[in-house]
């Protein structure tokens, strides 16, 4: 494929970090959530080694924040999820599938109970809001729904724990996994969680004043010139060697989280009132396909993505990448539960390939 040019306008959002990041020598972009994205910066696989051996800061403003706020608040979020939210603290995140009355999925955000009544829907690539506000109006609650203006900035990697304390203070180190706490950044208070798009550690600092994110951006790369900071993004190598779905990608509306491997992130035995929950008792075990892992000793030409074995199709992949450190072909497949009763391997381009659960274990792996 001959390198292509993304024309940015007003539809193609940047954020308080663009100008930072282009100046950092960023390659490349993709859109998410209407807003610029970085996905490279020296190269793919550049980055990766960066990521898992140092620390990385991303531009990851397009995870916007879908605020929802009112007596309803909590009613709207139930309504929207099938995992359980009634005994969230202030602070914490959960990850949580959205998911309409069909059980198919919309989203696959964090939710962040950011104050009593006071939620943040942490939003993957669709338009959330809009089938929220068309929620609350049918159910006739009692909220107010707005993209809140917060610009997350992730700091990702082994060394992240380090370069946050120095910029936010001997706090940082006591935040666990999904929870936050308030914290300053010249004299303005901001909720920094460690979470973040990949498995290598680290944190979210989310943005709440525009004018501080070069300040903000200027301070991490100065206090982290000996960690050997770098600018980055979620890394497909990373997330794919770690089994972080992408949705859009990995799965989207016609998927159900059964097939996405997300049976944990589902309480079908609470008494809630989450729409989808009748669909996905009924669904519970009648699901057609699963998300799997597919090994290769290779690289293999997948053009089209269909997975065939005589001539019918048994699978799709949905991401895939050539893994460095493992030194195999690595992809994320839909394949037809029937299939998986009787085969453990399929063959792509002339090579054979061992399907996998996920998440992959690279232990298991010869």
């Amino acid at each position: 494929m001959t390198d292509k040019i993304l024309s940015i306008s007003r539809r193609t959002r940047a954020t308080p970090f663009t100008r930072r990041v282009e100046a950092a020598g960023v390659k490349g972009y993709t859109v998410y959530n209407h807003m610029l994205l970085p996905t490279f910066f020296e190269s793919n696989e550049a980055d990766y080694w960066s990521l898992c051996r140092d620390v990385q800061v991303w531009d990851v403003s397009c995870e916007r924040q879908i605020e929802v706020t009112g007596p309803d608040s909590e009613r709207l979020i139930q309504l929207m999820t099938p995992r359980d939210i009634s005994k969230a603290v202030v602070g914490q995140g959960l990850y949580a599938p959205l998911c309409d009355e069909t059980g198919g999925m919309i989203n696959d955000p964090v939710l962040i109970k950011f104050a009593a009544n006071h939620w943040w829907v942490s939003i993957a690539d669709s338009d959330v809001r809009l089938w929220a506000r068309g929620l609350a109006l049918g159910f006739k609650l009692d909220v107010a729904i707005r993209e809140a203006p917060i610009w997350p900035l992730a700091v990702q990697g082994p060394k992240a724990e380090i370069l946050v304390t120095r910029v936010f203070g001997d706090e940082a180190p006591g935040i666990r996994f999904f929870r936050s706490k308030m914290l300053e950044f010249h004299g303005r208070a901001m909720m920094v969680m460690r979470s973040g798009y990949s498995k290598q550690g680290g944190f979210e600092i989310y943005l709440n004043d525009p004018e501080l994110a070069e300040p903000l951006w200027g301070e991490l790369f100065a206090q982290g010139k000996d960690l050997q900071v770098r600018p980055g993004g979620p890394n497909l190598i990373e997330r794919i060697e770690s089994s972080l779905l992408s949705y859009g990608n990995d799965m989207n509306y016609n998927n159900n989280p059964f097939e996405c491997g997300l049976d944990a992130f589902i309480d079908l035995d609470a008494g809630i009132e989450a729409m989808s929950l009748p669909a996905l008792r009924a669904l519970k075990g009648k699901h057609v396909h699963q998300l799997m892992g597919l090994v290769f000793d290779q690289v293999v030409a997948i053009p089209d993505c269909a997975i065939l074995d005589s001539g019918q199709v048994v699978g799709d992949v949905r991401s895939q990448v050539w893994s460095p450190r493992y030194g195999k072909y690595l992809a994320l497949a839909m394949m037809r539960r029937d299939y998986l009763e009787h085969n453990q391997s399929v063959t792509v381009d002339g090579k054979i390939g061992t399907i996998v659960d996920l998440p992959f274990d690279f232990d298991a792996i010869r």
